[in-house]
């Protein structure tokens, strides 16, 4: 008897531990500012960055070497986006969008 009252529980730890590596894929998208020098160029952008960078201190420090790598500065996060409204912010990034 006590086999089939353990057995509900190991399916429903074996299931929750089944899920655990997609969540740690999950992306969030920061929207960002940066700037070029001689001239000054500005842009607007939005990147796709890991669940665990969707702070402002971690995005920054993700997308800092990114953007540094195409002669770029990092200038600051503006906000975060989510995927239903990530459409939305498409045309206002325009070829900065998920570029970075």
């Amino acid at each position: 008897m006590t086999h089939t009252r353990a057995f509900p529980r190991i399916l429903a730890t074996a299931l929750a531990l089944a899920f655990v590596p997609m969540a740690s894929h999950a992306a969030c998208y920061a929207e960002y500012k940066a700037k070029r020098d001689n001239p000054l160029k500005l842009h607007y952008g939005i990147a796709k960055l890991s669940d665990a960078q969707c702070t402002k201190s971690a995005a920054q420090a993700a997308l800092t070497p990114r953007l540094a790598a195409d002669g770029w500065v990092f200038l600051s996060i503006v906000g975060f986006v989510d995927e239903t409204d990530l459409q939305g912010k498409k045309e206002s990034a325009g070829a900065y969008f998920l570029r970075y």
